[in-house]
């Protein structure tokens, strides 16, 4: 009879095999009891969620990672795919950095509600991960804020203070506490984001990989994208609260029976979990943007949040994900200063050009022009440094959320030059409709006449064709080509041939941007 990957319950106990006990250092020690170190260690997440770490030792392959995972889960691994972001892993691993997630998908998704659980097998005692409860991931090399955050948890998880599961949204989110128990940490798991298999909120059916809630992000990657908003705060311009990518085990993460099989082991509770997650700071507040007037707002912290909103593109701030903390009384002793902290930036650099929402071109903090520090912020930003750095640093983000980076932020850049406000950039982002059809955005129509700059260009003078290849990034597609079948093109695609340009928000006169066509071949 036939295995597969569908069923999470033995699958959890195989990773309680990988990683059965909490180590007594943070980091874990690369060294075990009479063996040499090890060459780099990895973190396998299968399509249903599960985590099982992987130390390797120097020259393993692709093909090695797949036979010890086939041990450690009793199935057959030849019909699955071990994939690092773009990368598929067909033997070569020196391009993956130690300590970096790994997804092994089904080449043939078949699933089978008869199909018998996995069993582990005493062979994978000799592969188990020697993790303590928490290891950063991807990061080269973790701030030391970051570092002590992670001992303070671990503290507390062998002192027994419980992480608190939150109730509000449609993913699964803890609490982490410090050993006094006060919140210091929301841990976010990727497989229990919306439509992931374990969402312990009822929003399932797809598997990792696949488009989410957001057709041009797909499930158990928006943890990636918290830290990389994180990592693209630059200076800790936008106050967003410090956000790592971590491999962490506890007995509270969600579990879901469904996925595959029922089994009465699966509410076992003393059996621990591993998840990738993000794991940020949590921030003491006093309550959201929602529950408060928008109009009192420091001008400051609305551009700076703009301006961090618009080089991620991010398609979801709304005044929900918008902390607001109170820091004394407004001038005259009139109101109260406030604070603003933004989170929840797991649907920013979406694959393709998607349309963006930003809560605060309605603000009227975001009509007035930008500050002299705003304009040098802007000016000394760098897109191309930007997107190397964080393919250096979350090596697991897509190529085409790097390419994604790059234009909004030189659209960012040529817009503050030309003299535009927040909201106008805004809005020359966003998208318009018309009755009940949706326009392109002046964004859209920039790129289709830099794609057909492009191709006019080449078709008239071939020899003036891109002779480097090695800004690739910086290739924008606009027909959305990606390898996975299951990924749709860009909803913009369907506009097809091009409207006449709106007249932009500063009115008639000269095109904004209109060097956005020439300064960067997309």
């Amino acid at each position: 009879m036939s295995r597969d990957l569908d069923c999470p319950v033995q699958t959890q106990m195989a990773v309680a095999v990988l990683d059965r006990s909490f180590s007594s250092d943070y980091p874990a020690s690369s060294k075990t009891e009479g063996r040499p170190l090890s060459w780099k260690r990895v973190f396998v997440q299968t399509d249903n969620g599960s985590v099982l770490g992987i130390e390797l030792e120097r020259g393993e392959n692709a093909h090695s990672v797949k036979k010890k995972l086939q041990i450690a889960l009793n199935v057959s691994t030849e019909e699955s795919s071990l994939t690092f972001g773009d990368l598929v892993l067909n033997n070569d691993l020196s391009n993956v950095r130690n300590d970096s997630p790994l997804l092994l998908t089904r080449n043939q998704m078949h699933r089978s509600s008869s199909t018998p659980c996995l069993s582990p097998t005493g062979n994978g005692m000799q592969q188990r991960d020697r993790s303590g409860p928490i290891a950063i991931l991807g990061c080269s090399s973790p701030s030391p804020q970051m570092k002590q955050l992670a001992k303070d948890i671990v503290k507390a998880i062998r002192n027994d203070v419980d992480p608190v599961a939150v109730n509000s949204g449609m993913g699964g989110a803890y609490y982490f506490n410090n050993i006094w128990g006060e919140h210091v940490a929301i841990v976010k798991p990727t497989d229990e984001e919306p439509f992931a298999p374990n969402n312990p909120k009822g929003f399932v059916g797809k598997t990792l990989g696949q488009p989410g809630l957001k057709r041009s992000v797909r499930v158990g990657e928006t943890g990636f994208r918290e830290v990389a908003a994180y990592l693209l705060d630059h200076g800790h311009f936008a106050n967003v609260p410090p956000t790592m990518l971590v491999k962490i085990t506890h007995t509270v993460f969600n579990v879901n029976a469904t996925v595959g099989c029922n089994h009465k082991m699966f509410h076992n509770k003393s059996q621990a979990v591993s998840k990738i997650a993000s794991l940020q700071q949590f921030i003491p507040h006093d309550f959201d943007a929602s529950d408060h007037g928008t109009s009192s707002f420091p001008v400051s912290a609305v551009h700076r949040i703009g301006i961090l909103d618009i080089r991620i593109f991010n398609t979801d701030r709304h005044s929900g994900n918008l902390l607001v903390r109170k820091v004394g009384p407004g001038s005259d002793n009139f109101g109260v200063q406030t604070e603003l902290i933004p989170i929840d930036h797991g649907l920013c650099l979406p694959e393709c050009l998607e349309d963006p929402y930003f809560e605060w071109i309605h603000w009227p903090q975001a009509s007035i022009p930008f500050s002299e520090e705003e304009l040098e912020y802007i000016a000394n930003l760098d897109p191309l440094k930007d997107a190397e750095m964080l393919r250096m640093e979350l090596p697991m983000i897509r190529k085409a959320c790097l390419q994604v980076l790059v234009l909004s932020t030189i659209f960012l850049k040529e817009g503050a030059a030309f003299g535009l406000c927040l909201s106008e950039i805004g809005e020359m982002m966003s998208r318009q409709f018309t009755g009940k059809e949706e326009e392109p955005s002046e964004l859209e129509l920039l790129c289709m006449e830099a794609r057909k700059w492009v191709e006019d260009r080449e078709l008239f003078l071939p020899e003036a064709g891109v002779e480097d290849d090695d800004d690739d990034f910086t290739q924008f597609s606009l027909d959305g080509e990606d390898d996975s079948d299951a990924f749709e093109s860009p909803s913009f695609s369907r506009f097809g041939p091009m409207k006449a340009r709106r007249k932009h928000a500063a009115g008639a006169g000269p095109r904004p941007l209109q060097r956005l066509g020439t300064s960067c071949q997309f």
